[in-house]
């Protein structure tokens, strides 16, 4: 099967530095994006999408690799959580390559914190109810991550959107993925062609989807490698819950990529959709082969 990708902006955010560089000092992480007056960094929510292909060349089926934090909240939150647009950017960039939310066949979530699922929702309106704006869409979801969106922890409640998991079962096309500790997690919606990465580090659960490539894999990174910085594996966020589990996950997938010649999509990076994960002559990984924007690209 021949696959074409695109990557998507969604809304942007401005959030605090410390926090999306844990323990990495300022005087580092600073080199790497430089904060504004208020030590907020610019950062992405980009979106992935895949175009499967026929022997023509025909579209068959698009799959959207998340919806970034989209425009839902009230003005205030939007304050408070750094976003930068007050429209859904998310569907302006679908609109600029020619989609509207009825193209997309299949949605599928890495986990469900609102700057990675809150896109799924119409932009902010005080006097109508939320509503999902990919109409026809099967939705899919981890089994863990899907729990953690319906229990949350104090530590992460306020990041889940609550009224999101009653939206996404009304639909009737939701997947929810289980797999067990040593079984690959696989999606009957998506078929046997894609596999998942499943990382624990950052929030229970979280599927990161292995995209096959005539020259190695794509895989989504998510929360895992949100970006060009985080390649580098002593650099997580002080969002992740088990950073030192996080690390030795990361370790684990950047030296499988490397193995396979496979690329990472940064869905927060704000300069970067693509890279090449590499290892330089100090033995540290970064991704120094990188695709801006992407639109169409053959994998």
């Amino acid at each position: 099967m021949n696959r074409q990708l695109t990557a998507l902006l969604g809304n942007g955010q401005r959030l605090d530095g410390g926090a999306m560089f844990g323990n990495a000092p300022k005087a580092v992480w600073s080199r790497w994006i430089a904060p504004d007056a208020e030590n907020r960094i610019p950062l992405a929510c980009r979106a992935m999408l895949i175009e499967e292909l026929d022997d023509a060349g025909a579209v068959t089926r698009r799959i959207l690799c998340e919806a970034g934090i989209g425009a839902f909240f009230p003005p205030d939150l939007r304050e408070r959580f750094g976003v930068t647009e007050p429209q859904h950017v998310l569907l302006e960039s679908l609109a600029a390559v020619g989609l509207a939310t009825a193209d997309i066949d299949v949605v599928v979530l890495s986990h469900l914190h609102f700057d990675h699922a809150g896109g799924l929702l119409d932009a902010y309106d005080a006097d109508t109810p939320r509503r999902l704006v990919f109409e026809r869409a099967w939705y899919v979801v981890g089994a863990e991550a899907w729990a953690r969106a319906n229990s949350p922890h104090p530590r992460d409640r306020a990041s889940f959107i609550p009224e999101l998991p009653d939206l996404l079962t009304a639909t009737g096309r939701l997947e929810i993925v289980a797999h067990a500790e040593d079984e690959p997690a696989v999606s009957a919606v998506l078929g046997a062609d894609y596999s998942f990465f499943v990382s624990e580090g950052h929030t229970p659960g979280q599927l990161l989807i292995r995209v096959p490539g005539r020259d190695g894999p794509v895989v989504f990174g998510g929360d895992l490698i949100p970006g060009r910085p985080w390649v580098h594996l002593p650099i997580t966020m002080g969002y992740d819950r088990n950073p030192e589990r996080l690390i030795d996950e990361k370790s684990g997938l950047i030296k499988d990529l490397e193995a396979q010649n496979g690329r990472i999509f940064f869905t927060h990076d704000d300069g970067v959709a693509l890279g090449r994960p590499t290892m330089d002559a100090k033995g540290r990984h970064a991704a120094t082969e990188v695709w801006a924007a992407p639109v169409r690209l053959a994998i």
